[in-house]
């Protein structure tokens, strides 16, 4: 794929088989194999426009070559919401062309235009292609992360 000009817009539900294989390609690249229920689950919050979970994709000639999942949070450090950038795609033959910079500074003016406030992410320690670029585009923090999954009790 040579590069070229792309858009970014937010998704629309013409979007679905497209963001599915894209999806399915981001749960292979973090080793991570989704469900049909979970794919439907997540793809019923970026449709309802009322949930806190948004996403925008970009786009060359009608193909999806990549997406972003922005998550509203509230901050009690600031009473005001704060963001969660959940996920991060684009397809291995469009990378390098500015897309990932692009959806995120999309989010940025998202956030902007909603209240303000901090877009925190994470990445695998080991994907220094990934934190090369996140470097640019704000400030590595020093804070730990723990994870524990806590299972429904019905």
């Amino acid at each position: 794929m040579s590069k070229q000009s792309f858009s970014i817009r937010p998704i629309a539900s013409g979007d679905r088989s497209q963001w599915e294989k894209l999806f399915l390609d981001y749960g292979v690249f973090y080793k991570t194999d989704f469900s049909p229920p979970v794919i439907d689950g997540v793809w019923a919050w970026l449709m309802n426009p009322d949930h806190s979970v948004k996403a925008w994709v970009a786009t060359r000639d009608d193909t999806l070559l990549g997406f972003a999942h922005l998550a509203e949070q509230h901050d009690t450090f600031s009473a005001g919401p704060s963001w969660f950038l959940d996920d991060l795609f684009t397809i291995p033959e469009a990378r390098g062309q500015g897309i990932a910079t692009a959806l995120i500074g999309v989010l940025k003016e998202h956030a902007q235009l909603n209240g303000g406030g901090s877009i925190r992410w994470i990445t695998e320690a080991d994907n220094a292609t990934a934190q090369r670029i996140y470097d640019t585009l704000a400030t590595r923090t020093t804070w730990v992360m723990y994870e524990d999954e806590v299972r429904a009790s019905n």
